[in-house]
């Protein structure tokens, strides 16, 4: 399986990049509802804070994050596209060619800007998925997928729709038989009444 991994990320460049889905690829799809801690769970995953945050719905794209293990002593992987990289953690983006990131900082005003170019600058959100790698010496080779968070009310200038689109979005990505769905609820909501857990149900009542 450790050696499928890379062939299954490079894969998933190849597809982002031409907008085919003819292949469903195997992958963890993070879902739940508007401030549920879904980026906290995959900041966690990480060990660094780099994604967008804010009030509404701050995810409104597909971020697709693969995360590549990196062994401490692997010299030959910290030589990417002639430079040789130093730090413990570096990040690339699929759009950004073959820029390096190590400011997580910097990766976060990325992705916000990279957003507000395919999805303005209101609340609407766009399925065109971000594809960002990060390789690290502290993360396992995992493939995840991060959605907007589900949401009931339009807010502000918010489309009446939003609601409807964000869930037609988690379904495409769930309804994947190769997913494995990471639903995810805050500590204080009714588990049985959770928006993610009802989601994930009707998709996969077996679990």
């Amino acid at each position: 399986m450790q050696s499928l991994i890379p062939v299954i990320n490079k894969l998933q460049d190849v597809f982002n990049t031409v907008g085919t889905e003819t292949i469903q690829l195997p992958q963890i799809v993070v879902v739940g509802t508007q401030s549920s801690g879904k980026s906290s769970v995959i900041e966690n995953l990480v060990g660094r804070d780099f994604l967008p945050r804010g009030t509404g719905v701050v995810t409104r794209r597909p971020l697709i994050l693969q995360l590549i293990h990196v062994a401490k002593d692997d010299k030959d992987a910290r030589i990417q596209d002639g430079t040789v990289i130093r730090e413990p953690e570096w990040a690339k983006f699929l759009h950004t060619k073959n820029k390096i990131y190590t400011d997580f900082d910097e990766i976060r005003q990325e992705i916000i800007n990279e957003t507000e170019r395919m999805s303005g600058t209101n609340k609407g959100i766009s399925p065109d998925p971000i594809s960002l790698k990060v390789f690290s010496e502290n993360v396992v080779n995992l493939t995840l997928v991060d959605l907007p968070g589900i949401t009931k009310v339009p807010i502000g200038d918010q489309p009446a729709d939003i609601e409807l689109q964000i869930r037609d979005l988690c379904l495409k990505y769930i309804c994947n038989p190769n997913s494995v769905i990471l639903a995810v609820s805050s500590a204080n909501t009714d588990f049985a009444t959770s928006e993610a857990m009802k989601l994930a149900r009707e998709v996969d009542p077996e679990g």
